[in-house]
Parts: C-alpha cells; sequence; structure tokens
C-alpha cells in the first residue's frame, strides 16, 4: 500500500470512528431514556444487552453510515485544503482521483457492509430486539412463533403450525398442510406432529394424509406403501422455513430474498400493497449505493469547504444531502399511489445524484 494510501485512510478513519461513535451513542441515549427503569428491573447480563441495542440500532443503520461518511468525508477534505495539502499532493504530480481513491473504497466498503446487515443482520436481530422490548427485556416472557398460517398462493397450499420451537424454523410442531386443486376444492390434507426441513425437502414424522377428488369425496391413497412410513418426505413442497418466519416478522426487517419469495408465493395480492412491496424490495436493493453517492457529492464540498468557504461548503454538502433524501422520499409517495413505476421510483433519485456527484468530482479535476 502507498504512503499516500495509508496517510489519506488514517486521516480519513479518525473522523469517520469519531462519528459513528457519536451516532450510535445518540441513538442508544435516546433509546436508554425509555428503557433504562425497565432493564434495571429485568436485570439482563452485559452481553443480551449489547446485543439488544445491536438489533435495535440495525435497522437505521443504512440513513447512519452515509451521513457519517459525509461528515468524515467534509472534514478531511478541509483538513486537506486548510493546511495546503492538497496542493502539495497535486503539485507532486499526483492526480486527484488517486488522492481520493481511499475515501471512495471506504465509501464502497461501507455499502457492502450495509448491504449485509440489510440482508443478514436485520432479519433475525432486528426482530429479536424488538420482541425483547416488547417483553420489557424477559426472554421467557417473548412471543413464541405460535400458531402461523402460511398460505403459498402460488401453489395451493396452506400450512398450520402450532408451534416453530426453533429460531430459524427448521423444526415444526403440530402440523397441518392443506392442498387445493387449481379449480378449487380440497386435493389432500396431511396431520403431523413433527415436520423438520433437512436437506432441502419436508420430513414429516407419522403423518395422517387424506386424499380427496375434484368432487371433495374421501379417495384411496394413489401410494398405498408410503401411507406405511413413520417418516415421509413431500419432495414437492417447496417452502422453506423462512417463509413461516415471515409471518411473524416485521415486513420492515425482511431481508431481500425473503421479499422476493413472498411476492412469487402471492400473486394475487391487491394491486395497492403489491406496488407497495415492490418499491419496498427495489429500495432495499438500492439503499446501499448512497454511501457512495453522498461520498462522491461530499468530496467537492469539502474541497470547497477548505478553499472557499465553511458556510459554502457544510451547506452544500447538506443541502444536497437532504435533497438527495427528499427526492427519495418523494419518488416512495409517488411509487405507493400508482404514479411512477416502483423500480424506477427506487433507481431514479440514485441516478439523478449520481449524475450529479459526478458531475461536482469532474469540476474538481
Amino acid at each position: 500500500m502507498r504512503i499516500l494510501t495509508r496517510y489519506v485512510l488514517r486521516e480519513f478513519s479518525v473522523p469517520l470512528g469519531y462519528t459513528l461513535a457519536g451516532f450510535v451513542s445518540l441513538y442508544v441515549l435516546f433509546e436508554l431514556f425509555g428503557s433504562f427503569s425497565r432493564m434495571m428491573s429485568a436485570k439482563p447480563d452485559f452481553l443480551t444487552v449489547v446485543s439488544y441495542f445491536a438489533g435495535y440500532l440495525a435497522p437505521y443503520f443504512e440513513w447512519m453510515a452515509p451521513a457519517c461518511l459525509m461528515l468524515a468525508t467534509l472534514y478531511t477534505m478541509w483538513r486537506f485544503c486548510r493546511h495546503s495539502e492538497l496542493i502539495a499532493m497535486r503539485a507532486s504530480g499526483i492526480g486527484f482521483l488517486a488522492i481520493v481513491k481511499p475515501l471512495l473504497l471506504v465509501a464502497v466498503a461501507m455499502a457492502a457492509f450495509v448491504a449485509w446487515v440489510n440482508e443478514v443482520y436485520v432479519p433475525r436481530r432486528a426482530q429479536w430486539a424488538k420482541q425483547y422490548r416488547a417483553a420489557r427485556f424477559d426472554e421467557e416472557k417473548m412471543e413464541r412463533a405460535d400458531d402461523i398460517v402460511y398460505h403459498n398462493a402460488a401453489a395451493n397450499r396452506t400450512w398450520k403450525i402450532g408451534l416453530a420451537p426453533t429460531e430459524d424454523a427448521h423444526v415444526l410442531e403440530d402440523v397441518k398442510v392443506s392442498v387445493d386443486w387449481p379449480q378449487g376444492g380440497r386435493k389432500m390434507t396431511i396431520n403431523a406432529p413433527r415436520a423438520e426441513y433437512l436437506d432441502g425437502q419436508w420430513h414429516f414424522s407419522d403423518p395422517v394424509v387424506f386424499y380427496f377428488d375434484q368432487k371433495g369425496g374421501e379417495m384411496a391413497s394413489p401410494t398405498p406403501a408410503l401411507e406405511k412410513l413413520t417418516l415421509r418426505t413431500f419432495p414437492e413442497f417447496d417452502e422453506q422455513p423462512e417463509d413461516f418466519i415471515m409471518q411473524n416478522r416485521d415486513w420492515a426487517y425482511c431481508s431481500v430474498s425473503d421479499r422476493i419469495r413472498y411476492l412469487r408465493a402471492h400473486p394475487g395480492l391487491p394491486e395497492e400493497m403489491r406496488r407497495s412491496y415492490t418499491y419496498d424490495l427495489a429500495a432495499q436493493i438500492t439503499a446501499p449505493l448512497a454511501c457512495i453517492i453522498i461520498t462522491l457529492f461530499a468530496i467537492p464540498a469539502g474541497v470547497a469547504t477548505g478553499r472557499q468557504s465553511v458556510f459554502k461548503g457544510i451547506v452544500g454538502a447538506l443541502g444536497m444531502f437532504f435533497a438527495f433524501y427528499g427526492l427519495t422520499i418523494g419518488f416512495m409517495i409517488l411509487a405507493k399511489r400508482g404514479l411512477c413505476p416502483p423500480v424506477l421510483a427506487a433507481i431514479l433519485p440514485d441516478a439523478v445524484f449520481f449524475a450529479i456527484g459526478c458531475r461536482l468530482f469532474w469540476n474538481q479535476r
């Protein structure tokens, strides 16, 4: 790694760390105002408290990260210009892109981290934190995944589950599956005390299966040999454990893959709901790009802060920041009211401000 790259990274990482710590501290402090007394009454251990706050903060990280990157970029570029370091670097024949490349690489890494948080961490830990808070920080009183009803409209199947004792729903108890004919009417029902998801297939323990013809009359099993098995596999059931967990999960905490599967499994959603869910899906995919876009226009704003006026640079960057999210919210409203295609509404603000950021960045060269 070049000496210049290490130097820029060091100068950038310090304010970035401070801003991240500051925002996290503010969120934790505001949450403690409302929860401190209940925590003291429940007396959870330290690791549980840390896990709670991590889950509580995770959904906000996609907005926190771009704000921290913007402030850290403004400060770093202001320092470089204020102490004439940028002029010295340029006078030594180093290109502007080479100087700021570490900032852009950190922004790309932060975008990847935001995507991981939204896709992997938020679906599990944010929902747990919400339930833990509702249970007044007593894990024994947390809601269990009981009485789940999941309807797979695409496959004409309905699952009724008495209890999902594992957090990932790989093991289900008191399971009843109803399969309907495409034309309507019951085709088959399965009652089993236990179902387990292994190797991509559902295995039912001691299942009792009833078959019906298209007129609704009960009929003999087409596979009588299978009815004697105490452990039976149904490879045609393509539902996954996450599908059942989603029934009790807040839509805002779902991953991209969860949302895609839900939309595919529910083709009959009302048009208004489908528009809203489609926009949420597209917006979650594009959300990490904000880290790169905001850093891109914060760099020239930081240069302006150091060379011309602190007021001009900071106000310009804050104006772009709020304009970006204002445009994002505006297109979200248009998409959910059916005035703009949902995917276009999610992409357009990013495309517009990416073009603006590239133009401002190019002018600084």
